[in-house]
């Protein structure tokens, strides 16, 4: 096998597990939470949780892995995902199975930005659009299988063995990386790494993002309001950097922008989704974790399938169109979605999911192909962490918007069957928010068409 398309298998198997790790436990959190006495507020953490650490590390991970080497920091960081997997099962209480939750975050943030940076360091420009969307199958790949193997697993063996389950193949994946792979990738070597601007972002990405959860509160819209003000700290630190752990003036390229806030929007829109129908199967519904898991099984599988085409076809044409029409799909699938309640059919619910996943599976690769392709060669690291960046941010706040209305309208409840109501109302009320962050991921696809910006 040739070491590109080993490097493929790799990334891309990478890519099933960094989605496994949060999207598996996304379908049993019922359970986690009713063995760790969780309210619905705290239950939302184990997913934000991760996510938020992952944020604020993409940026500074660009770096860092491109000074050290893409293949070391990988191999670093599929071990310390290793251990860490192995003590979250063995925890008796909610900080610390949270605690594990932040140090796995810490690992995939690093994961997420060397896989698809290794890529792009090994395909040609020509065929990175087929090799990015193949990446992004084994996404999807992930995020199909994830519900059905979590809640297979959750039902017959325990929510532990969801935890564990990707360890023995991050092994053979670990012992590839060390004994078959013997390129390595450095492309910040010699230049420091950008500790304030690091620490800044950082800190802005947590106030906002934990702020923007308790924005019902007080303290929430305090620590949102010095969130932004970090930001624009950062920003102005970066501009005054000669080597900045991100580069502002990236966003000057029109492409990179708009794709990039494409992005932030679509997964602000649509990440909660899958939390929302994993609430409406489980609770409202009241199927077990694996029937539920079964049937979410149906947009992720319509992802796998169009992904790999969708790359394909934005090498040949041009990528954002290709994007937006993916999105206005999404836009209507989240109109349906807003009118789910307790007497809406299974089949209504299978027929909104399968539009949400022909959607997303024709938006990301091609937006992803626009991002990576917009920086010179040596920025892949960069850039990459850029797309991570989008991502997280955009799922975690995604959680974040889904949380605050569960505070507005539900309170700090457990999710029982005398709040159901409430849960109704919630779920329908985040799914109309996301209606008009969809669209706006719809228009910032076509901003970027007719620039030909470059980033030198």
């Amino acid at each position: 096998m040739q070491t590109k398309n080993l490097i493929l298998l790799i990334c891309t198997v990478l890519s099933f597990f960094t989605v496994f790790a949060v999207n598996a436990v996304n379908v049993v959190i019922p359970s986690i939470a009713a063995e760790f006495h969780m309210n619905n507020i705290v239950q939302n953490w184990v997913t934000i949780i991760f996510l938020l650490v992952v944020a604020v590390l993409s940026v500074p991970a660009g770096q860092i892995s491109g000074k050290y080497g893409l293949k070391k920091v990988t191999i670093f960081s599929i071990v310390l995902f290793i251990i860490i997997s192995i003590v979250n099962v063995l925890v008796t209480s909610t900080e610390l199975f949270l605690t594990c939750r932040l140090i796995l975050g810490i690992a995939l943030s690093f994961i997420n930005v060397t896989s698809m940076a290794m890529i792009v360091s090994a395909f040609k420009p020509e065929d990175r659009g087929a090799a990015l969307g193949i990446n992004i199958t084994g996404v999807y790949v992930g995020l199909s299988l994830s519900p059905v193997l979590g809640g297979i697993l959750n039902y017959n063996l325990g929510w532990r063995s969801v935890v564990l389950f990707g360890v023995p193949f991050l092994l053979v994946i670990l012992a590839l990386l060390l004994f078959k792979v013997k390129d390595e990738w450095i492309t910040f070597e010699g230049i420091p790494i950008d500790i304030k601007g690091s620490l800044v972002y950082g800190i802005g990405m947590v106030l906002f993002i934990y702020g923007f959860t308790i924005l019902h509160q007080p303290l929430g819209i305090l620590l949102t309001v010095l969130g932004v003000i970090c930001f624009i700290v950062f920003g102005l630190i970066e501009l005054k950097q000669d080597n900045p752990v991100f580069d502002i003036r990236f966003f000057k390229n029109r492409k990179f922008l708009s794709s990039n806030f494409a992005s932030l929007s679509a997964y602000l829109a649509t990440y909660a989704v899958v939390t929302i129908l994993n609430y409406h199967l489980q609770y409202i519904k009241g199927f077990d974790s694996q029937t539920a898991g079964m049937i979410l099984l149906v947009a992720p599988i319509c992802q796998v399938i169009l992904a790999p085409i969708a790359g394909k076809l934005s090498d040949k044409y041009v990528p954002q169109i290709l994007a937006a029409i993916g999105m206005g799909l999404g836009t209507v699938s989240l109109v349906l979605f807003s009118f789910l309640d307790n007497g809406t059919s299974l089949e209504f619910l299978i027929v909104a999911m399968i539009i949400y996943g022909i959607g997303f599976g024709l938006f990301s690769p091609p937006n992803t192909n626009v991002i990576m392709g917009s920086v010179p060669p040596k920025d892949t690291s960069v850039a990459s962490a850029a797309v991570s960046t989008m991502r997280t941010v955009g799922q975690a706040m995604s959680m974040g918007i889904l949380t605050l209305v569960f505070a507005f309208v539900m309170g700090d409840v457990p999710i029982v069957e005398q709040y159901y109501p409430l849960l109704i109302s919630s779920c329908q009320i985040t799914c109309l928010i996301c209606v008009v962050l969809c669209l706006l991921s719809v228009f910032a696809s076509f901003v970027g068409i007719k620039s030909n910006d470059t980033i030198n």
